[in-house]
């Protein structure tokens, strides 16, 4: 199935009030499902420039993930990488060993979203909110600490971003 169709689908779904339903039909055309998904609440409406998305759950317990309910008014590929970087948590705190660190989550999640190394399924997004995601994850290394252990376990990885940012501009 081509994105423009799967985008129309999306659309029926929307305008259907079947936001979850789309979520859970995207996340098997895009093999995202994962049997430590509890599954998906809703949150307050996005904003165009603040859409947000949780992972909820206790360590080693199935998490939720809270989407807004206008979440399709937005861009396709945009909405699905947020949705892998929601997948990416639930990853990180469902499977050992977890991942405890905030900022390392942070940084795994923000990566996965402009690289897609463990969902290479998903479509790009534009080259805007490639650079936005980029620098957030960047925001999460400069918290791991100035060369600490994990600013070290990621050294090459934030390589890849910079250069990514510097191949956008």
């Amino acid at each position: 199935m081509r994105l423009d169709e799967i985008k129309l689908k999306i659309d029926t779904f929307h305008k259907n009030g079947q936001v979850i339903n789309a979520v859970y039909w995207l996340l098997k055309k895009y093999n995202l499902k994962n049997t430590n998904l509890k599954g998906f609440e809703f949150r307050e409406n996005a904003k165009p420039d603040f859409i947000l998305m949780t992972t909820e759950g206790d360590f080693g317990k199935p998490q939720i993930i809270r989407i807004p309910k206008n979440t399709f008014e937005f861009p396709l590929e945009l909405m699905l990488v947020l949705i892998a970087h929601e997948m990416v948590h639930v990853n990180q705190k469902t499977i050992k060993p977890y991942v405890l660190d905030k900022n390392e989550r942070e940084w795994q999640g923000y990566f996965e979203m402009n690289f897609h190394i463990q969902f290479p399924q998903i479509p790009e997004i534009s080259n805007f909110h490639k650079k936005f995601f980029a620098n957030k994850g960047l925001e999460y290394y400069k918290r791991m600490g100035e060369g600490s252990e994990l600013q070290q376990k990621y050294a090459e990885q934030k390589r890849q971003v910079e250069d990514l940012i510097t191949s956008l501009k």
